[in-house]
This record gives structure tokens, C-alpha cells and sequence, in this order.
């Protein structure tokens, strides 16, 4: 029997300063409730209140409004009917130029958010008029270690606390009313190993949990408990076990190594680090985690004589008074191709063959819409809504998949073509479950990769990127082959004759009851996938990388209407309500989205990434745009000569892709400086640049622990030809491309 939805559970470097402006709506735009609106309290959530938010549906208590986090809201006063009169209402300006991916939580007329690196704003949800803002001062050197920019997802808020994580991996407890520090912990134990914080907390019954990034790098994973009131640790809980010459923190982890080889490579740290997907069920007390991608990615390599490797890429069911597993369910057993299980949850009710079934549903990295029992664990549905090609099945009985051996890479083998790519069949980026429609509407993304491994033996590099092997993705993947060497470049040609290198993304309406897409509106590009907010006025809202808020007819796909904003859009909307006006708000600024340089269509190279958080209303006016951009100017001729072995050339460009291709995409719009356009001060002080913090002051962080002047000097190289070639590729008209650096083996 297919089921049936019944009801939604639960009735990087140079990033700016500052606390924040407020930008005041122009005099047609002027919200209707009195500009001296004051709320009427402070985060005055608990239990009781989450469990019946039903009763008040012009709240957003949780990261996606109720705790199984639907990302759905039932006010309709903006419906269909009435969309076109949706208009700004009022607009805060954060003075950061970073990714902004938080979901907002509004509650009681006051509205708090998170920012770049934690920053936190709590604002009049009325007149976007700043209350407090609080800088968690994150120490810069941490910009080393962020895969994907200085984002935050977002803040938990509870009885009179605001909980925010720093990108250096502190957890806040601040007053809600002020904004003060009540209590600071740091949350990262292994200071000789890369970790990020930037997931929201999870307030999990009588604590508040956090987790941590780094896989890509060498992390462990793990999640830490802590007093909500105190900060003080309750408990811990770690994703993967570690050698077993020193023993494991707790016997989850004795059950884990078992499928780990004894010999595993536990030097880069494994993995599994749980960086974003937490929610919290209070009707069953259990707290619900997703876990990320392993470290080093090479299967082989990483546990030699095989294994499932547990808990990579898996959801835990954890009682949060213990801090013990009630269940798992692993999606990716030796995961290799960089999947995660840390995209969101939704947490609701499901009829399966006439039984009333409280489940958890996610669209993870991996392509299947998993659907499981929420007290159980088991495996109820699992159909793929992007093209899979990993695994060629699931067993329903045992819940294993099939791995596809065409998949499989080893040190000198050929390299495989993987689908979906490590960009996901989805992303962090918010799907939103409609109780209306019975729909669950996904940010997707269709497209695969390559992956070869060309290094014998991984030499393990602390705090830096130890993938084990070398992938292609998005764009890589329709670039010239002849920049590339057999095997690779007759493997890439042949997956390009094949039609299988271009990528796409997709707003996809997805029945969980059937597995069937009903309907899609594929994206302007592959990078362009922002959160998805649903409404019960029959919409479904959706901002774009080019600066638009999309909406559309939730049963049909038909665009309804949209709205020029002028800045990219990744994060979700939410909506709440104030004295009887529905607010529809989101924020904007482009990073973080598993690519490093704005696409052509993005509004960030026309009208910069300035940070906003943006309100709408019916009878609102236009929204103000941010002024254009000046025209970049022409590459400049490099002010030194281009004297480099080609040797000296290509070691530096292997150590830059290793340490510095994460941040600094060297094109004509970025988060970082374009490298080719070193002036003769730079070149000249490049060693203190790079070595010796000489601009930390301006975000870019020290590597004297990682590189040698020798090392810095063939980077130095590599940049100062990079600079020459494409100068002349300008001077002669010449279209300028390279291979990406991730190509030159990790």
C-alpha cells in the first residue's frame, strides 16, 4: 500500500563589521500597525506552547515554525487572489557581505535571526527597528577551515534565551530581552584539527545541542549537550569511533567500530560530523541528527579491509536526558562520493497501510526521499526524486541499498561517474511540507560527478583538505577536456557525448505518498537553489541567485508573481503575524552554496552582497534595490616578471588548491580578492601576507603552521604566471580557462 499524508506533526575572509542599519521604508511603503509598536515579551516559549502552536498561527517558533519543522505557515491572508499586492514593508541592512542562510524566528512581535560568523539581530517584527545585535568577535584564523563561507543557519529561542553558535565553534546563551551574554562554552575539544561551527542549536527538552563541520578537512564528529540555563555539559556523543588502541567514549561506539577496519586511517578523523539536520520530537522525547560525509572520502583507503563504516551519513534517534541512541538508520553504508544525511528533517503523520504512523522524512545529498518510523527507525519508504545512479536499489526488508560497483574508485583505477553529484540531489537549503497539498516541495538539483583517486597513499595534512581523491562537479564538468590528462580527459569527453555533464536545479513539488514528482520549475542555473516556504493562502514562495522572490500556485508550479529585490537569495522565507498583518521575510546574500565565485546571472556582480533582512506586506511599495556596481576594470598587466620553473609553477599550484582554492576563486567577481590583480605591494609583501598574518586585520588568516617559505614561494609563482596568462588572454581577445584546481589531487 502507498501511504497517504494525513497532518503535520506538532498541531569567509573580509567579512564586514558592525551591528547593523535599519533602512527605513519610503512613505507609501509605511507598515499600517503604529511605528511605536513594542512587543510584549521575550522569547516566552516552552513546551506547552510548542505543542500547541496550532492555536496560534501567526507564529514561527522553530527554524521551520513548529517543531517538526513543516517550513509551512496556515495564515492565508496573502493568497492568490491577492499576491500581486504583495510590497516592502521594511528592510534591515546587516553591513556584512557574506552568506546569509538563517530561517528567522518570530515570535510575540520580535524577530531573531542570525548572521555572518553568529552575529545575531533581534528586530521590531513591525518596523525592522533594531532592538539588539550581538558580534560573537569570531577569531579570524577560523576562515582557514570553512568549506563553504562564514554562514550561520540560525538560532534557537527558549524561555527568555536566544542560543547562537560562532563559526569558531563557541555556543552563546544571550538574553533575549538585551541581548547580553548569559553564558559562553566552547564547543570544539581537538584545537589541532579543523572545525567550524555553523548549524543552529537544537533545544532538545532540558538541554541545548550543537554540532560541528569539517569533515572535508579532518574532523571527528561529534554532538555536545548543555545546560540551558548554565552551559554546563551535560553529554556527548560521538559519529564515529576512533582507534581502538585508545579506546571509545561510550558503547555506541564499540557497536560502530565493528564495522570499521581496525587499521582504519583514523589519523584524518573520519568524518561524520553533524553540521546542520538536528530536530527535536516532544511527544516522543527524541532528539533526531544527521550526519555528514566522511573523512578521507576514498573507501578503500579509509577502512582498507571494508565495512559499512557507522555513523557516516546517517539519522540518530538519541534520548536527549541520556544522551544514548534509541536508533540509527545509515542511508549511505561506506559512503565515498561526499553524501551527507545533515539536509532537514520534517517531522509529521503518515497513514501507511491504514496505520497511523508518526515519521521522519528527509531529501538528503544521496537522491532517495527516505521516509522512516520516528519511534522505530524503520524504513517505511524510500523512492529517488532526483536521477540516482550510486545505488542500483533499496531492500525495503533490511533497508540497505545496493551499491552500483560502477561507482566504485580506487588509487589508479578509472575514474567513475557518480549521480547525484556531492552537491546532493539536495542541500541545506529548507524543503517545506504543505498539509493542504500532501506535498513536500524540494530545492533540488540534478547532476553528477566524477571522481579518481591519483595519489598512492594519502599523506595525511593537519587542518587542511584531505578529500583522498579528486572530483568533478557543476561547471567542471562541461570544461574543455584537453586541459586535462588521460584518463581523465577521454572519461570527462565521453560523459560530455554522453549528455550527463550539465547540471540543472529544480523547485520540485514531490508526493511522498506515491514517489512521483507532480510538478517542477527548473532554476536559472545549477548553483541557483534557495529554501522553500509554503502557505496556506496556496503558495509556495522561493528567492532566486538573481535577486527575485518567486512565487508560485502550490498545486500547479504556475508563477504567480515575483519580485525584483536586487540581492541573491539562498535562505528560506518565513511568515508570521502582527496585529492582524501577515509578514512574508527572508534574508539575502550570496555564499556558501558549495561554489566560491558568483554565477553570470547573480545579482551579487550588479548590485554587490550587501547583508538584508527583508519584510513584505500586502499594500507594501517597491523594494528598494542596492546601487550598481562599477564596471571592473581590465586585468592589469602583473607589475612583476613571470620567471618560474614550470616545475616551481605546477608545485604551487598544488598547494594552492590544497590550502587557498576554498576561498579564492581568482575571477572577475568574488567574496575574496582576484589574485591575477596583485599590485607591486602585494607581490612584495606576499610572504607576510600569506606566512605571517600581515593582513589579518583584514580577514585573511596566517599559514606559517601549514606552509613554508618555500611552499609560499612556489604559490607566489603559480599566481604571478596565473596573472600573466590571463592578461594576454585579454590582450588578445582570447576566451581564458584552466583546470580547476581541486583537479591536481587531494
Amino acid at each position: 500500500m502507498l501511504p497517504v499524508l494525513l497532518i503535520v506533526a506538532g498541531l569567509l575572509p573580509g567579512c564586514g563589521g558592525g551591528s547593523g542599519t535599519t533602512v527605513n521604508p519610503p512613505a507609501q511603503a509605511v507598515a499600517e500597525a503604529p511605528a511605536t509598536f513594542i512587543p510584549g515579551s521575550f522569547a516566552a516559549i516552552n513546551r506547552e506552547r510548542l505543542l500547541n502552536i496550532g492555536a496560534e498561527p501567526g507564529q514561527w517558533l522553530t527554524e521551520g515554525r513548529d517543531f517538526g519543522k513543516s517550513h509551512f505557515s496556515p495564515l492565508d491572508q496573502v493568497n492568490q487572489d491577492n499576491i500581486r499586492e504583495l510590497g516592502f514593508a521594511w528592510e534591515y541592512r546587516t553591513d556584512t557581505h557574506r552568506g546569509m542562510e538563517a530561517n528567522p524566528i518570530v515570535m510575540d512581535g520580535v524577530l531573531y535571526t542570525s548572521g555572518t560568523t553568529g552575529r545575531v539581530y533581534a528586530l521590531n517584527a513591525v518596523t525592522g527597528e533594531e532592538i539588539w545585535a550581538f558580534n560573537p568577535e569570531s577569531d579570524g584564523q577560523v576562515n582557514r577551515y570553512t568549506c563553504c563561507d562564514e554562514v550561520n543557519r540560525g538560532v534557537a529561542v527558549w524561555d527568555g534565551m536566544v542560543y547562537v553558535g560562532s563559526l569558531d565553534g563557541r555556543l552563546f546563551g544571550l538574553n533575549a530581552e538585551t541581548g547580553a551574554v548569559i553564558w559562553e562554552v566552547d564547543t570544539l575539544i581537538y584545537k589541532d584539527r579543523a572545525y567550524t561551527s555553523s548549524g543552529a542549536p537544537e533545544v532538545a527538552g532540558d538541554v541545548v545541542v550543537i554540532g560541528n563541520a569539517g569533515a572535508d578537512y579532518d574532523a571527528r564528529g561529534y554532538i555536545s549537550a548543555y545546560n540551558l540555563k548554565t552551559g554546563g555539559l551535560q553529554w556527548r556523543f560521538f559519529t564515529v569511533p576512533r582507534d581502538p588502541a585508545l579506546g571509545q567514549e561510550h558503547p555506541e561506539l564499540e557497536m560502530a567500530l565493528e564495522t570499521w577496519d581496525p587499521d582504519s586511517r583514523w589519523d584524518v578523523g573520519g568524518g561524520g560530523t553533524a553540521w546542520n539536520a538536528m530536530v527535536y520530537d516532544p511527544v516522543l522525547n527524541l532528539l533526531y541528527v544527521g550526519t555528514g560525509n566522511s573523512a578521507l572520502f576514498n573507501w578503500h583507503e579509509r577502512s582498507p579491509s571494508g565495512g559499512d563504516n557507522l555513523f557516516l551519513c546517517s539519522i540518530l534517534a538519541i534520548d536527549p536526558d541520556t544522551g544514548r541512541l534509541v536508533w540509527h538508520y545509515q542511508e549511505v553504508p561506506r559512503e565515498s562520493w561526499d553524501y551527507t544525511a545533515t539536509q532537514p528533517f520534517i517531522l509529521t503523520d503518515m497513514d501507511f497501510d491504514g496505520e497511523t504512523r508518526q515519521v521522519i522524512m528527509q531529501a538528503p545529498k544521496a537522491g532517495f526521499f527516505y521516509i522512516l518510523d520516528r519511534a522505530t527507525g524503520e524504513l517505511l519508504s524510500a523512492d529517488p526524486y532526483v536521477p540516482v545512479n550510486w545505488a542500483l536499489g533499496i531492500d525495503m526488508e533490511t533497508g540497505k541499498p545496493e551499491i552500483n560497483p560502477a561507482v566504485d574508485y580506487v588509487y589508479g583505477g578509472p575514474p567513475i561517474f557518480v549521480e547525484p553529484s556531492g552537491m546532493g540531489g539536495h542541500a541545506w537549503n529548507p524543503m517545506a511540507l504543505s498539509p493542504n497539498t500532501g506535498l513536500v516541495y524540494i530545492p533540488s538539483i540534478e547532476g553528477g560527478a566524477m571522481s579518481y583517486d591519483t595519489t598512492d597513499g594519502h599523506v595525511y595534512r593537519p587542518k587542511q583538505g584531505n578529500n583522498g581523491n579528486s572530483i568533478l562537479f557543476g561547471d567542471m564538468m562541461t570544461m574543455n577536456p584537453d586541459l586535462m590528462q588521460d584518463p581523465v580527459r577521454s572519461f570527462l569527453q565521453d560523459v560530455q557525448e554522453a549528455g550527463k555533464a550539465q547540471s540543472r536545479a529544480a523547485l520540485k513539488a514531490f508526493d511522498p505518498a506515491t514517489g512521483e514528482t507532480v510538478w517542477e520549475v527548473e532554476n536559472e542555473g545549477w548553483w541557483d537553489r534557495a529554501g522553500v516556504l509554503a502557505t496556506a493562502g496556496g503558495l509556495v514562495f522561493q528567492g532566486t541567485d538573481s535577486g527575485y522572490l518567486r512565487i508560485y500556485h502550490e498545486s500547479t508550479g504556475e508563477l504567480l508573481h515575483e519580485i525584483f529585490i536586487g540581492s541573491s537569495i539562498i535562505a528560506a522565507p518565513v511568515s508570521y503575524r502582527v496585529d492582524d498583518v501577515q509578514y512574508i521575510a527572508f534574508l539575502t546574500g550570496w555564499g556558501g552554496g558549495g561554489w566560491f565565485a558568483p554565477h553570470p546571472t547573480s545579482a551579487v556582480i550588479r548590485y554587490g552582497n550587501q547583508g538584508r533582512i527583508i519584510a513584505l506586506k500586502l499594500g507594501g511599495g517597491d523594494v528598494p534595490v542596492p546601487e550598481l556596481l562599477s564596471e571592473i576594470d581590465p586585468i592589469p598587466k602583473p607589475p612583476v616578471a613571470n620567471t618560474a620553473s614550470a616545475d616551481l609553477i605546477a608545485e604551487g599550484q598544488q598547494l594552492f588548491s590544497r590550502s587557498c582554492a576554498i576561498c579564492h576563486a581568482n575571477t572577475d567577481y568574488g567574496l575574496t580578492p582576484d589574485l591575477r590583480r596583485m599590485d607591486a605591494a602585494t607581490h612584495e609583501g606576499f610572504l607576510g601576507i600569506v606566512l605571517y598574518g600581515a593582513r589579518r586585520f583584514r580577514g585573511m588568516p596566517q599559514w606559517d603552521d601549514v606552509l613554508n617559505e618555500d611552499q609560499a614561494n612556489a604559490i607566489h609563482a603559480y599566481l604571478t604566471d596565473l596573472g600573466w596568462r590571463a592578461y594576454a588572454a585579454q590582450q588578445n581577445d582570447e576566451s581564458f580557462e584552466t583546470a580547476p584546481d581541486n583537479t591536481t589531487g587531494h
